[in-house]
This record gives C-alpha cells, structure tokens and sequence, in this order.
C-alpha cells in the first residue's frame, strides 16, 4: 500500500509539473499576458480620441495661459541692440553713450507699428513714456553722434534715470509683473516691489469678494435645496417625479431669461417692491434696492445653482433605507436626534458632491453677476473679461487672474480632497 501510494504521489507531482497550454500548445500563462497586452491596448485606442480632444481643447489652452501671463518679448525683441547694450549698466545716474546710440539705432529701424507696441508696453509701467518715445522716433534720422546729447536735447524725459531702469528691467522676456498687478502689487522706481495706492488696489478684494459670495450661494443653496431633495426622495413615485421635473424645468430655460426675470422681480418699481408697497411694508418712497448690487447676485446666483446642489443630494437620499431612521426612533430617538446621528451622515456624499459642484461653478460664474452684479456684486471673472478686451497689456493681466483663479480652485479642490475625499462623493 505504501508503495503504490508513494507512485501516485509522484505521478501527481509529475502531472502538476508539466506547464499548462491552451489548444494550440502555448504556455498558458503566455497566452493570458498576451491576451491583456491586447486588450490593454485595444482600450487605449478606444481612450485616445478622448484624450487628444482633451488635449487640444482643454490642457494646451491652459498651458498656454499660464505661459503667455508671463511673457514679455517687447523690448528684448523691437529693442534689441538697446537691450543688449543695456545689460550691464549698473543703474546709477544714466547709462552711457553706446546705450544711447543703441536707442537711437532701434529707434531708426523699427517703424510707427514696431515702436508703438514697445512704447504701449512701457507707457503702462511708466506714464509719459509713449510720447516720449514716437516722438524721438519721429526724429531718429535727423540724430547725430553724440546721441545722448541729441535725445536729452530732444526730450527732458531721456535724462530720467527711472526710464532706463525700466528698460533695462523690461528687457527680459519673462516677467513678474502682471502678477504682481493682479495681487495689487507693483515695481516702484527702484525696482522693488511694492503695494499699489490704495486708489489703485483692487484685485484683491475682489478675489476676496468672489470667494465669501461664492460661499453663501453655496450655503444658501444646502439650507434651500436639502429639504427639497428629501421630500422628493420620500415622496410616492408619481408626485416625486412631478417635483423632479420642477427641479429639471430651469435648465430648459435659457440662463439670460432666468437673469432677466429677477431684473423683473427685483428692480425698485419690480414686482417684489410692488407687491411689498400694496402690503404697506414699505412707502412709496422705501422701495428697496434689491438688484445690480450684491444682492441681485446672491439672489440670483442661488436660484440658477439650486438645481446642482438638488440632484446630488436626491440622487443619494433615494439609496437610504427609511428604515434606519425608524429603527433608531423605536430605540428612543427622537426625530431630530435619529436625523442628525442616522440620516444626515449616510448623505454626506451628495452634499460634498453638491458643494463641490456649486462652489467651483460660481466661483467662476460671469453672465449673471455682469447682468445683476452693478458695481458691487461683480465677480473676478468681470475683471478677466473686461480685462480681455484692452491692451496687450490688459490681455496678459486678464490671463494673470485667470491662472491665479485657476490655482486657487485647484488648492481649495485639494483641501476638499483631504478633508472629505473625492473617492467619497456620488454625483448620480
């Protein structure tokens, strides 16, 4: 008996050393590496049509921002023998003659257009600046050696030793500037950086306004809409569905007569100071200001992003079980206690998600802001666009807020990542 045992242990053993094969022969593990190589790259395929239209349309735009926010080609490339012979001058007093000659030879060489685009450039850092250069530009072939006599003749405004400094500094082809100017900050004669005026500071309380209305639109937007969405989740099929389609009907109405509606509602001869006035809460002449301030904002802002903050949330009261509740009410809770303890946490998801959603799209909002915002309620996002249509100049401060913006979602979407989770949220 031993003995036969022994042979059939090592027949198994011999069995269970011959490798495995498919049908025509190949090692089986070979076969399955391959066949997931195949499918691996069968579903990169399926993904990359995807991802080059994310690409093109998404990723290069932004890097493209954020690379020409700090772009500053003018002088190094309309200036440029003034440039090179300005880059050793050690910023006392005026630089000396072959800098001069340098102007007066770029000056010669660069048309109206050329000139006029480097004067615009250095006009926004320097007022006084363009008229001072088109002028000696005028007048560059009638320059004779020695030309720094010749420009201090021409215009006081060459002997400012602020102005060379300025081209000396706005040679490099990259610069801080427009960055410092979104952060209300600037370059003083020295070239050191400096706050702005208060006059002239405004970047940043907007950036601050931005952030504190985007929050109580958030806020207002969880104390109207989760009581919404836990009826419609506790509702019978049929009513909750109506109610569903109510909470639906907005995004089939076009955002500029849903704007123009609260126009309607809440200007000062409006329905809603009417209404108020017929009540005799207020006088004819109390009617309230209620739009093209903050308040037209938040008002409006919250009902357009109502919608985003319901249907996570209902998408996730649905799932929970009435049960728990009464479960933890026929144990002694009472119905705000097995509220709070059982049923608020199983709906964090929706709300993160819910959150999210509406803090990132106001954040960013401008179409209603622009229309009810006045002067007071306006976002960053009405600077950026303001900003878009001016100068050059104007152009790259506008992309300069526009990345600060971005980083600024991207840190806030960071934080939001370590305090809750993305993985933890349910969208649908």
């Amino acid at each position: 008996m031993t003995d036969v045992a022994a042979g059939a242990g090592a027949g198994a053993m011999r069995e269970a050393a011959v490798p495995l094969t498919t049908a025509d022969g190949k090692p089986l593990k070979t076969a399955l590496r391959r066949a997931n190589g195949r499918a691996r790259r069968n579903a990169m395929l399926l993904v990359l049509p995807l991802f080059a239209f994310l690409l093109l349309t998404y990723i290069v735009p932004i890097v493209q921002m954020m690379a020409r926010s700090v772009m500053n080609p003018e002088v190094a490339s309309y200036l440029p023998n003034t440039a090179d012979a300005i880059a050793g001058w050690d910023g006392e007093g005026l630089p000396d003659e072959p800098v001069f000659a340098a102007m007066v030879a770029d000056l010669e060489a660069g048309g109206r257009a050329t000139i006029g685009r480097v004067a615009a450039r250095l006009n926004a850092e320097l007022p006084g600046v363009r008229s001072t250069m088109m002028g000696a530009m005028r007048g560059s072939d009638e320059f004779v050696a020695p030309y720094k006599s010749a420009l201090l003749e021409d215009d006081d405004d060459w002997a400012d030793p602020q102005l060379w400094r300025l081209i000396q500094r706005e040679s490099r082809t990259l610069t801080p500037a427009y960055y410092l100017r979104a952060i209300d900050y600037e370059y003083n004669a020295d070239g050191e950086v400096v706050p702005r005026p208060p006059e002239l500071q405004v970047y940043r309380a907007i950036f601050w306004q931005t952030a504190w209305m985007s929050a109580l639109i958030t806020t207002l937007t969880i104390l109207l809409g989760y009581p919404v969405a836990h009826l419609i989740a506790t509702l019978p099929p049929a009513r909750a569905n109506l109610l569903l389609i109510l909470v639906l009907l907005p995004f089939w109405t076009s955002l500029l007569v849903r704007t123009s509606a609260w126009i309607v509602l809440l200007q000062q001869e409006g329905v809603l100071n009417d209404l108020l006035v017929a009540l005799g809460i207020i006088g004819e002449d109390g009617r309230i200001r209620m739009i093209y301030n903050r308040i037209g904002t938040i008002v409006a802002m919250t009902h357009i992003l109502l919608p985003f903050m319901i249907l996570p949330l209902y998408s996730v009261m649905k799932t929970i079980p009435p049960s728990l509740t009464r479960a933890a009410r026929s144990m002694g809770a009472t119905p705000l206690r097995a509220h709070l303890t059982v049923y608020l946490p199983l709906t964090v998801p929706g709300l993160a998600a819910g959150v999210l959603l509406v803090f990132i799209l106001a954040i960013g909002y401008y179409i209603t802001p622009a229309l009810v915002g006045g002067e007071s309620g306006v976002f960053i996002s009405n600077l950026i666009a303001d900003r878009m249509t001016g100068s050059l100049a104007q152009l790259r401060l506008a992309l300069a807020l526009s990345t600060i913006l971005l980083v600024g979602v991207l840190v806030l979407y960071w934080l939001f990542n370590r305090l809750v989770g993305v993985e933890r949220l349910k969208f649908g």
